[in-house]
């Protein structure tokens, strides 16, 4: 009997030897704004990071300042921040050959968050900022491509183009006013139509508007049929996404960045304009929408 309650003993004290690695999971918390396309990245983190085998938290919905103080609080690990929102918001510059520049403005928040121990990792391959947006019709039809493009139509069809525009974007210094001088055209104020930026989609589907201001990621541009011209002359700021780690995170589990990296490749303006309007649109489940997304695409 004695022999059997050491032997039952020895056993278990081997079951928990073995077993106390297999406790001590990697944990992360990963945090999220409070809108369509912040909640699909955190769930893009999480599921990548789980299957990386990570034991992941999530907590999102909250507003860029609340996500920034988390981060910096250590109240979340990680999660994905705009260059342009931390250029402009956080750091409060208006250098315009900075805000306008990938590459420029990805550097120097990186280099300016490294000295608060904020790491910047390789942004995604799509920038979410503002836009003009035409219908794909209209736009092949009068050979429309870019900006410029539209300028030089406007000046040689005078009163054939009219614009949905955001109220506050009309009255910024760096708005409306400042993009028809960058551009050198002009319209007349009977041409423009002022609304809240949730209402340009409708207006362009409806045919109310030519053209619209709109974000270039949201959902609707490709499911409404929409087109992005192309910024030619760099006038809208940058805001590429990018996951910012706590550098006491990554230098625990340096793995993160390998993880998340094959999102670089993958991830591109069409793909989360697809993605967006799948939730917004189609109401399908983030969760959902998102693990067929990294199935598809060979991630998970």
């Amino acid at each position: 009997m004695k022999n059997l309650m050491k032997a039952f003993l020895v056993t278990a004290m081997l079951c928990v030897f073995i077993s106390a690695p297999a406790m001590a999971a990697k944990k992360v918390v990963v945090g999220g704004k409070n809108y369509t396309e912040q909640y699909i990245l955190a769930e893009m983190a999480k599921q990548l990071l789980e299957d990386a085998g990570f034991k992941v938290e999530s907590k999102t919905g909250v507003g860029s300042v609340v996500a920034r103080k988390s981060l910096v609080n250590g109240q979340i690990d990680l999660y994905y921040e705009y260059t342009g929102t931390a250029y402009t918001v956080f750091y409060k510059k208006k250098d315009t050959e900075i805000m306008t520049n990938p590459d420029k403005c990805y550097n120097w928040v990186k280099e300016a968050d490294a000295k608060k121990g904020l790491v910047w990792l390789e942004p995604l391959n799509f920038n979410n900022t503002y836009t003009l947006m035409m219908r794909k019709e209209d736009a092949k039809s009068k050979n429309i491509k870019t900006i410029s493009d539209l300028a030089k139509y406007i000046k040689e069809n005078p009163g054939e183009i009219n614009f949905g525009i955001d109220s506050e974007f009309y009255q910024r210094p760096d708005g409306f006013k400042k993009l028809m001088k960058t551009y050198d055209f002009r319209v007349g104020r009977n041409d423009i139509k002022l609304m809240s930026i949730g209402l340009t989609y409708m207006a362009l589907k409806e045919k109310e508007v030519s053209s619209a201001m709109g974000f270039s990621t949201d959902g609707r541009i490709s499911s409404f049929g929409f087109v992005n011209l192309v910024d030619n002359k760099n006038f809208f700021p940058v805001y590429n996404p990018a996951p910012v780690v706590r550098k006491e995170v990554l230098e625990k589990y340096p793995e993160i960045r390998d993880v998340l990296k094959p999102l670089t490749e993958k991830l591109t303006t069409k793909e989360i304009q697809k993605l967006n309007a799948l939730v917004d649109i189609e109401h399908k489940d983030i969760k959902e929408a998102v693990s067929d997304w990294l199935k598809a695409n060979n991630l998970i």
